[in-house]
């Protein structure tokens, strides 16, 4: 299969109907608060351009990028004198918008991903399902109610802006931690790992939907 570099993108990616096809998209969603561009290529290197005005946020978004070998672009701009929440969360919801577009008709993928990752004393477990049904259950008791200048508020507010608009299940835990950093470092590289897991091709699947429905 092919990569494209993200300045190279097919005109439409949304065409995409098997796993001989780039699997890329590029969206915009604008509104009077925030403006976003995501592009992603899901069979990407891991390669990241990330400018979301929230240091934390590209910290985060890069470990999806290099873990989940997803090529991700990044660009926002936000009402940040208010707060971070909005773009926090409309950056959830593009990227979602982005993946569910860059899937594709879910030919041929395995559909379910599940990882356990740690960083030092902390472990996340998170398990994704591409089921073409949202829904998200979080269990992750943050430390503190800040990392930095972040609000750890705000990672529950991407992950559900993203299944909302990826169409997927996502249930995240984090099993043990005590430095908050940690924790989200945790639930993101986990994130990643298992979206890799369940967008991947499966050989033996060519053609399938992995649903005894016959539709994700």
């Amino acid at each position: 299969m092919t990569n494209y570099p993200l300045t190279e993108l097919p005109d439409s990616p949304s065409s995409a109907s098997d796993c001989s096809l780039e699997r890329t998209a590029e969206v915009t969603r604008s509104t009077s608060e925030t403006e976003v561009t995501v592009r992603i290529n899901l069979d990407g290197s891991g390669q990241a351009r990330l400018h979301t005005g929230i240091g934390f946020l590209d910290h985060m978004l890069d470990q999806v990028a290099r873990h989940g070998m997803i090529d991700l672009d990044v660009d926002a701009e936000g009402d940040l004198h208010v707060d971070a929440h909005h773009t926090v969360e409309d950056v959830g919801i593009t990227l979602g918008q982005a993946f569910l577009q860059a899937l594709g008709t879910k030919q041929g993928i395995r559909r379910f991903g599940h990882a356990f990752v740690p960083l030092d004393e902390a472990l996340s477990r998170v398990v994704v399902d591409c089921s073409g049904r949202p829904g998200l259950v979080m269990d992750v008791p943050f430390t503190s109610s800040m990392i930095g200048t972040f609000d750890s508020q705000l990672v529950h507010e991407f992950f559900q802006g993203f299944v909302n608009h990826a169409l997927v299940t996502l249930h995240i835990d984090n099993l043990k931690g005590v430095n908050a950093h940690h924790q989200a470092e945790t639930v993101f590289k986990g994130f990643a790992c298992a979206l890799r897991s369940a967008v991947e091709i499966d050989p033996r699947a060519s053609g399938i939907i992995a649903s005894t429905k016959g539709t994700l």
